[in-house]
C-alpha cells in the first residue's frame, strides 16, 4: 500500500486538505471565500479566486462554514468583497474614507477625522 499518495479531500465545503486549496488567480465556480492565510482571505468572483487581505488584528478565521476577514487596517488598493460592493471604511489612521469599487478599495474622501458608527461612515472635513 502506497502511504506517500495524498488526495484533496473536500472538509465543510470549501475547506480543503494537504495544501490542495484554491490559490489566487485559479478557475472557481460559484462563490464563496476560504481563508489562504492568517492576513489573506480568497474570494470566488467572476470565475476566479481573488484575494481579499485582512490586514486588521483578528486576521482571517474560518468558523464552521463561515470566513470572518478584518479589514479594519486594509489600504487603498487593496481587493475588497463582492458583497462590501459600495461600502466604505475608515482609513486605519482615520483620516480618510476607502470604498469598495468594482472590487478594489478608492479612496473616497479626506477627512480630518472618519468614524464609523452602526455600519454608517462619517468623515469630518
Amino acid at each position: 500500500m502506497n502511504r506517500s499518495l495524498l488526495a484533496c479531500v473536500p472538509l465543510f465545503g470549501s475547506l480543503l486538505l494537504g495544501g490542495c486549496g484554491p490559490s489566487a488567480g485559479g478557475d472557481c465556480n460559484g462563490g464563496g471565500f476560504v481563508c489562504d492565510e492568517k492576513t489573506l482571505a480568497l474570494e470566488c468572483r467572476g470565475g476566479t479566486w481573488r484575494e481579499v487581505p485582512c490586514r486588521g488584528p483578528l486576521g482571517c478565521s474560518e468558523t464552521g462554514q463561515s470566513v470572518r476577514c478584518d479589514t479594519s487596517n486594509n489600504v487603498a488598493g487593496d481587493g475588497c468583497a463582492s458583497s462590501a460592493e459600495g461600502t466604505g471604511l475608515c482609513r486605519a489612521d482615520g483620516r480618510a474614507v476607502l470604498e469598495c469599487r468594482q472590487g478594489v478599495l478608492a479612496e473616497t474622501a479626506s477627512c480630518s477625522q472618519c468614524s464609523v458608527q452602526s455600519g454608517q461612515v462619517t468623515c469630518q472635513p
